[in-house]
């Protein structure tokens, strides 16, 4: 089993409010392939990351969570390139571990 987390940016690059429809197409589409997932959206998460010396550089963001039994990397990586076309972005982290029910 696999949890795999989906961090999106609340704004895009220029500091515009990504679409909500933007949001509700992932959900519907994550639901539709895992068939569940949990959405983090209360208060977004910040994420901070250094760009170099002088500057950080910081993201709200929402976290998007689903379980899956198998990593299909390659669909994961091909949703990953639609979802930075999608939201206006250079990099969308998608990252999983391995994990077991108890």
């Amino acid at each position: 089993m696999h949890l795999v987390q989906i961090l999106l940016p609340v704004y895009d690059n220029q500091q515009n409010p990504q679409p909500h429809d933007e949001f509700r197409r992932v959900r519907g589409e994550l639901t539709e392939r895992f068939g569940g997932l949990t959405v983090y959206t209360r208060a977004p998460a910040e994420g901070m990351w250094k760009l170099n010396d002088n500057h950080t550089t910081r993201d709200d963001i929402v976290i998007f969570e689903v379980m899956a039994s198998q990593l299909d990397t390659a669909w994961w990586r091909e949703y990953r390139h639609d979802l930075e076309a999608r939201f206006r972005q250079d990099v969308i982290v998608i990252r999983a571990q391995q994990t077991r029910l108890l």
